[in-house]
């Protein structure tokens, strides 16, 4: 499986929008609470009579895909792909609420037509007038893991060239005091390196939309080239990790050695990121080690953020400070490993290559 990334588009809690500038500073987020940082003026990109109607996660979506398409240079995608794990959550919440409040009688049907996790595709595609494939995959932490894998059987097809992939989740105060109470988040917020570094339990929420278009060709805008991508359930085990790892690896034909950088989802929860740790070192000890959540939290889809990090790292060929765990001897970058261990529940490992 391989597709070559030739656009991007990301609104996430970094200023990330702006495909010019690359995790120049990082913004901090004292509140525990990564919410994403919005483009000043979303009339560029929808008209104003649309985005009355819109809820914010349909905005941010639509603008990433918008973005990520014009950073590919092209118009109307030949398939639309989308991973959510928890869909349009703020207009489901609004609607459960109209019930509620108003007896179950004069409901207001926006909320309840933009409350289903297809939601974001079937707008992206309804905008740019594109009834091309449309799908949404929804497995909470490899939901993401399984639109890629989706499109990379697309593009086996001659007559898909060029596919719009994305991840979207968002956070609502509601989601925020239930997760609180079922332990998800620290108690006392942290944000940055000192998430990571942290050694107590619970992590930060996030949020985020991300974007990519991949393709069956290189073109000159290539950032990278996504190899393959494998997803494992209910993996405790260290010992089965490193060995589908591995397999995965070989799988590909590259050896644990060739790997320069391993992109880790530490979350800062001391019971779940002690695997990274244990893996890393053992398989990977002269490769350098990265992180994401620090930067935008814990959400259901946030490996898409690590691949954007990746794709950018290899076009740049640069690893930002920001993100560095562990530094490795100078080298060029080829190929990055990301590893996302989601919660006790799920594994997925994504591998990426530099563009020839």
């Amino acid at each position: 499986m391989t597709g070559y990334i030739i656009g991007t588009g990301n609104i996430s809690p970094q200023e990330t929008y702006d495909n010019t500038v690359f995790l120049r500073e990082s913004a901090y987020h004292s509140s525990g609470r990564f919410m994403c940082i919005e483009p000043a003026d979303y009339e560029k990109f929808i008209d104003p009579k649309l985005l009355r109607r819109m809820s914010r996660l349909i905005r941010m979506s639509y603008t990433a895909a918008r973005i990520c398409l014009e950073d590919a240079g092209i118009t109307v995608p030949d398939a639309i792909i989308t991973g959510s794990g928890m869909g349009c959550l703020e207009d489901t919440e609004r609607f459960l609420s109209a019930i509620y409040q108003n007896d179950e009688k004069l409901l207001p049907p926006t909320p309840f037509i933009q409350s289903t996790h297809n939601t974001i595709g079937a707008q992206i595609a309804l905008m740019l007038q594109c009834t091309n494939y449309n799908m949404t995959y929804s497995q909470r932490g490899i939901s993401f893991e399984n639109a890629l894998t989706d499109a990379f059987m697309l593009l086996n097809e001659p007559e898909y060239k060029n596919v719009l992939v994305g991840g979207f989740d968002e956070m609502t105060d509601n989601q925020m005091i239930l997760y609180n109470r079922l332990g998800y988040y620290k108690k006392e917020p942290v944000s940055g390196m000192n998430l990571i570094r942290s050694g107590t339990a619970g992590t930060a929420a996030g949020e985020g939309n991300t974007f990519f278009v991949l393709s069956s060709q290189q073109s000159e805008n290539c950032y990278a080239i996504i190899r393959d991508v494998m997803t494992i359930s209910q993996a405790t085990d260290e010992s089965f990790v490193k060995d589908r790892m591995l397999e995965f690896l070989r799988e590909n034909r590259i050896p644990a050695k060739e790997i320069d950088l391993c992109i880790g989802g530490f979350s800062g929860d001391v019971n779940s990121d002690l695997i990274y740790h244990k893996v890393f070192n053992d398989l990977f000890p002269d490769s350098a080690i990265a992180g994401f959540k620090h930067l935008c939290g814990e959400y259901h889809t946030a490996s898409a953020f690590a691949v954007w990090l990746a794709a950018k790292i290899l076009k740049h060929n640069e690893i930002p400070p920001a993100v560095l765990l562990k530094p490795a001897p100078v080298r060029t970058i080829k190929n990055i490993l990301i590893w996302n261990h989601y919660r006790n529940q799920s594994d997925s490992m994504i591998l990426l290559s530099a563009c020839c």
